[in-house]
């Protein structure tokens, strides 16, 4: 009987790994997205102060990078609050599912 109490211990720890390891895997990204953010926004700066013809040309696809950037980062945050919700639910559920299932003895 003791193995049925913990049995679900295992299989939520886990989970619990698996969902840490893509929140790490999303906040690696999103840091290597901020990182080329920062080269481009430098970059950007540069061709602005030298007032080139054709660095200022440049800029504009560079803030189209850079635009395009920051929206994947939106939507890999969004997704990181989707996952991160959906855990704390499934967390909350087995909680309380494990709970219930717990044989109740009469004395007597």
């Amino acid at each position: 009987m003791e193995g049925d109490v913990f049995s679900g211990f295992g299989e939520r720890h886990q989970m619990d790994g698996k969902v840490l390891q893509s929140f790490q895997k999303s906040f690696v990204q999103v840091q290597d997205i901020l990182d080329q953010n920062r080269l481009l926004i430098n970059e950007i700066n540069q061709n602005h102060e030298s007032k080139q013809a054709d660095h200022l040309g440049r800029n504009v696809g560079l803030i189209r990078e850079l635009n395009n950037n920051i929206r994947t980062v939106a939507s890999l945050y969004g997704d990181l609050s989707h996952s991160f919700a959906r855990s704390i639910d499934a967390s909350s559920e087995g909680e309380s599912t494990g709970t219930n299932n717990q044989k109740r003895f009469r004395s007597g």
